[in-house]
């Protein structure tokens, strides 16, 4: 591990440019996450300076900021493998350093982990002090809140470092704003403010009340989190490597909950990058002379929903559309441009965004939620309480069902269908193809007697359009694509296209075999699988088997008292590494050619 503790300023400084240096040479030819984590290297630097990584949690909130923190952790040699198969995690992951203190890939769970990690040391008796670093944007989300209420009330040693990279918090202005920044973070101001305070609680309450507003003055940036019963300190300049270490020393010395507010760049170090530019957040190889991408972009499932969505809201002003902090990444950007009085991004807050718009399906609108699977997860208990049990018609856009690739475990959109399917009153189905992905957004428009919801995957569909008849969706009902009386192959949404490459090699083996898309979970359509001659049924399905389509379909088979042979290619029962989609599914043998030769084999 990098033994910083020794470093001077300038070594410090130099350490940083190397760090920026390692990460945007491996970025650029593995892509991952770019602007981020080059703005929060100098605030890294002085958490390892300052703190002690061995024996000090060191939370990172979503955490992919922290690969300077990797960095320094004993991966400098491994970094190359970043976000590829069997190589390090773009997130921090205990399982792969004990430096890494807990998983991390949701934002905004790093405040109550502390709070968890604060009261652990306080029972333990131990000499430790947790340091969060969390992001601006992540501050929008609710749990944050109701951490540091907590937090504000027990008093408990931690260090929170806010990671200001936005405009959305106040830019201090001119030497006034930076000398006061200068006299909150000494020892001086500290110790004045205890001073003052016990002073303060010994004065008449006419008197009090005038000198409250005196205090106040001294902490008129930071009396929203002095609220909470935090001290707060700054903002200080992010990137001035002196200023972190002496404010950070403060803060330790305090051992209290201590908040610091670090105004930074997006993308320090990088001129391309430097600033709000959304496309530097997440990147895919690119050239690092021109900033352009060595691939050029190809059509996806988002852009193709985003356009038939754009579609039909300019037909009706009744669609309203509403995503949590991924604008771009659900396609609602061009829908908020066009129609920024009917499509919002709320920030990092799912729950809200789903209840909202539950809200908005009562007042007679037609409401979609374009939502990651992975964190429709965060939204769960208002699916069930709010639009559900109410049967308002809110439409849920899935994207990035099944493996994602190299952000792994924490994003991996593989449960909807378990945890969805369970719900009275839902509706679940999705496209097998980008022309049908048109044809569910159109049912999901058209559809009011519930609410509803369709599923996709990250990139491209496995099936090329044009290969089978697109037909227009009916509630309930599946649709068999090759007929056959002794095998059938089972597909739901982007495993039909799996499916038929399974049936081309079964072919090639002198396998004849039939497929199904089943189109709709829920409802399942029985009448259609009564009518299938075919005894071995396979099922193949980008999600988790347990709760899954072979499940469902055992247990139809069972009731119905149906003679049928039913074996399932949806995924383990097991968190889903990182790695490309290929790489990953050849791994958990769920790819066509491993699917293809255990039905060969079972055969």
């Amino acid at each position: 591990m990098t033994d910083i503790k020794t470093m001077n300023i300038k070594e410090l400084q130099d350490l940083a440019k190397k760090i920026r240096e390692k990460i945007l040479l491996t970025v650029s030819q593995k892509g991952g996450h770019l602007s981020s984590t080059l703005g929060a290297v100098d605030l890294i630097i002085g958490m390892h300076y300052v703190f002690d990584v061995k024996k000090d949690p060191f939370i990172f909130d979503v955490s992919h900021q922290a690969y300077a923190h990797k960095l320094l952790t004993d991966r400098w040699d491994r970094f190359d493998t970043l976000r590829q198969f069997g190589g390090i995690s773009g997130y921090t992951k205990p399982a792969e350093s004990e430096y890494d203190y807990f998983v991390a890939g949701h934002s905004s769970t790093s405040i109550s982990i502390a709070v968890g990690a604060a009261k652990a040391i306080k029972l333990k008796k131990e000499n430790r002090i947790p340091v969060v670093l969390i992001g601006d944007g992540a501050m929008s989300a609710g749990m944050v809140y109701e951490a540091l209420n907590e937090l504000g009330y027990l008093k408990l040693p931690v260090v929170i470092i806010l990671n200001d990279n936005e405009m959305s918090i106040g830019k201090p202005i001119g030497a006034i704003s930076k000398y006061l920044t200068k006299l909150k973070a000494g020892k001086f101001y500290q110790g004045f403010k205890e001073k003052f305070k016990t002073f303060l609680n010994s004065m008449p309450k006419d008197i009090k009340f005038t000198a409250k507003k005196i205090e106040e003055f001294f902490s008129v940036n930071g009396i929203f989190f002095e609220e909470f019963g935090l001290e707060y300190i700054g903002p200080i300049n992010g990137h001035n490597l002196e200023e972190i270490i002496e404010t950070l020393k403060i803060a330790k010395m305090l051992k209290k909950p201590v908040i610091i507010h670090a105004k930074t760049i997006k993308g320090k170090g990088y001129k391309q990058a430097e600033g709000y530019y959304e496309h530097w957040h997440g990147v895919s190889p690119f050239d690092l002379k021109t900033g352009k991408p060595l691939k050029e972009p190809t059509m996806s499932a988002t852009k193709v929903f985003s356009k038939k969505l754009l579609e039909l809201a300019s037909r009706d002003e009744k669609i309203v559309g509403v995503t949590a902090a991924m604008p771009s990444g659900t396609g609602m950007k061009d829908l908020m441009s066009e129609f920024p009085e009917r499509f919002w991004d709320v920030g990092i807050a799912e729950q809200h965004a789903v209840t909202s718009m539950a809200t908005l399906a009562k007042e007679g609108f037609k409401p979609f939620v374009a939502i990651y699977s992975t964190f429709l997860q965060r939204g769960y208990d208002q699916v069930i309480h709010d639009v559900c049990i109410g049967n308002f018609p809110v439409r849920f856009a899935i994207d990035r069902a099944g493996i994602v690739g190299a952000d792994g475990e924490t994003h991996q959109g593989v449960f909807d269908v378990g945890y969805l399917r369970i719900v009275p009153n839902m509706v679940l189905f999705a496209p097998r193809d980008f022309e049908t992905l048109k044809k569910a957004v159109e049912f999901a428009y058209i559809y009011e007697k519930s609410p509803c919801a369709f599923r996709y995957p990250r990139g491209a569909f496995e099936l090329d359009d044009g290969i089978f008849e697109v037909k227009d969706f009916e509630l309930g009902k599946a649709e068999i694509l090759i007929e056959n009386k002794k095998i059938m192959l089972i597909g739901y949404g982007n495993g039909v296209g799996k499916a038929y490459k399974v049936w081309k090699i079964l072919k090639q083996n002198g396998i004849d075999a039939g497929i199904v898309d089943l189109r709709f979970v829920k409802p399942l359509d029985e009448e259609l699988l009564k009518t299938i001659e075919a005894d071995k049924w396979y099922v193949i399905s980008d999600n988790a088997k347990k709760g899954g389509i072979g499940e469902m379909l055992a247990g139809f088979v069972e009731e119905n008292n149906l003679n049928k042979y039913i074996k399932s290619f949806e995924y383990p029962d097991e968190f889903i590494p990182h790695g490309s989609v290929k790489e990953v599914e050849k791994f958990l043998k769920k790819d066509e050619e491993s699917i293809a030769k255990e039905i060969i084999k079972d055969l």
